[in-house]
């Protein structure tokens, strides 16, 4: 398998202190165990004697295929798989992948366990809504495939934990799609800040303002489009009738399935606020927001929102709002670390530090724009295959898509429930507060069940 230098080059064996560093999961109470088991004898032994990475996808609309396009990039990959409760995607997908490789797709499936009951198949691709994230990524984890599981890792957070768990159970290498972690850029500049040029950082402001994200006028409920397999669709989610709006792209919008805006674009953003801080989840959140731009349209989930999350120190100040394209130094989404030299600014096109300046004398040199690569998801997805291989963790390792997960959905709890809310990372817990506990939790509708481990 010829993996890019840029892989390769990286430490080839983690030592105990950079493992726990990296995985953080002695404050959630998980175990660390070593990544070995039965992938390393799937590609090396009777299912690949061509060393081919055997894979899947389940979920193959949107950012699923985005992903399965990424990893078709890589010679030593091969579909195996794909499934989709969708006929008109299912289809589409199987000619995107027959155009691309020239090969036919020999599996397609419209429901995910026959992927998972796949012998030849070393790993999956989980595309779906989040709702559908966690029993896939278990059920995969089960059988010894390793998975690389779309962002926002679940759309609760006791299946944020059980995703974990199972990850270390069943010794898989699990990779979030939060590809920042592969840019080289971001690593740069959370780099940068940890050795310490800006000074003290008191406040870390993140926001995301996206025209992209528009009002969804409320349509009737109808019939589900032929060949789709709405059941299966709705899976473990409450059973409800179909609307065009809670299916495919929208259902980012609607509690039952994701956690709108908030969950979407934060966890990519607050990842790189924790990292720069180099910081746990917050003792207290507080979110307050709504739907103050579009109060009579069908979104569920608030198109307009603000967080704090409190630290020791310093505060995390989350800011979001769909329809609006122009935020803090005029740009869409990014982060800014206010020090007490200067502010790093960092977006997905690269960063740089403006300094504080006092009668008109700066306080540091700026730092002048460094550009990024544009490369992150296929560089994410080599790290992935490099892991695959040598049972490396992974970039964005599944104890990190699990961290801010959770700061996503506290911030969303304090805002459904409109009030502050407090954390407590030794329990693994939201304190004193049953109302917002619920919130916290899964509930599954027969007859799927939450996974028990």
């Amino acid at each position: 398998m010829n993996l890019p230098i840029f892989l390769t080059k990286k430490k080839k064996n983690m030592n105990r202190r950079d493992f726990l560093q990296k995985s953080a999961l002695t404050a959630a109470g998980f175990s660390v165990t070593p990544l070995l088991g039965g992938a390393y004898q799937s590609i090396y032994g009777k299912t690949a004697p061509s060393n081919k990475i055997k894979v899947a996808l389940i979920g193959c609309r949107s950012q699923g295929f985005d992903n399965l396009s990424t990893f078709l990039k890589y010679p030593e990959v091969e579909c195996v798989a794909l499934c989709d409760v969708d006929d008109e995607w299912l289809n589409k997908r199987a000619a995107d992948v027959l155009k691309i490789t020239g090969k036919k797709v020999p599996n397609l499936f419209k429901d995910w366990r026959r992927v998972i009951d796949l012998k030849d198949a070393d790993a999956v691709i989980i595309g779906t809504p989040d709702h559908w994230h966690c029993l896939p990524m278990v059920s995969a984890g089960q059988t010894g495939k390793d998975v690389y599981v779309e962002k926002p890792l679940s759309n609760t957070i006791e299946e944020c934990d059980l995703m974990v768990r199972a990850a270390r159970q069943y010794k898989r290498v699990v990779q979030v799609g939060q590809w920042q972690r592969s840019d080289p850029h971001w690593n740069a500049a959370a780099n940068y800040l940890r050795e310490g040029h800006i000074g003290r950082i008191r406040t870390v402001k993140v926001w995301a303002y996206q025209d992209s994200k528009p009002t969804l006028p409320i349509k009737p409920d109808s019939t589900p489009p032929a060949g789709v397999d709405y059941n299966m669709w709705l899976g473990p989610a409450p059973k409800r009738p179909f609307n065009e709006y809670r299916f495919h792209y929208n259902f980012r919008f609607f509690w039952d399935y994701a956690g709108g805006l908030m969950s979407d674009w934060g966890v990519h953003l607050l990842d790189y606020a924790l990292e720069g801080m180099g910081a746990d989840l917050p003792t207290n959140t507080f979110g307050s927001g709504g739907k103050f731009a579009y109060p009579t349209d069908a979104m569920e989930t608030p198109d307009t929102l603000m967080a704090t999350y409190k630290y020791k120190g310093f505060n995390i100040i989350w800011d979001h709002a769909c329809g609006i394209n122009h935020g803090l130094f005029d740009k869409k989404e990014g982060l800014a670390f206010y020090g007490e030299n200067g502010t790093l600014l960092l977006t997905r096109a690269g960063w740089e530090v403006i300094p504080v300046v006092v009668n008109n004398v700066p306080r540091m040199q700026a730092v002048p724009f460094n550009k990024g690569e544009g490369k992150g998801l296929y560089n994410h997805v080599g790290n992935f295959l490099h892991c695959i291989r040598t049972r490396e963790m992974p970039n964005a390792d599944i104890s990190i898509g699990a961290k801010v997960a959770k700061m996503a959905h506290l911030a969303n709890i304090s805002c459904r429930v409109q009030r502050e809310i407090q954390w407590d990372n030794a329990k693994n817990q939201i304190v004193g507060d049953s109302e917002a506990g619920v919130l916290a939790r899964a509930y599954y509708r027969a007859p799927w069940e939450l996974p028990k481990l």
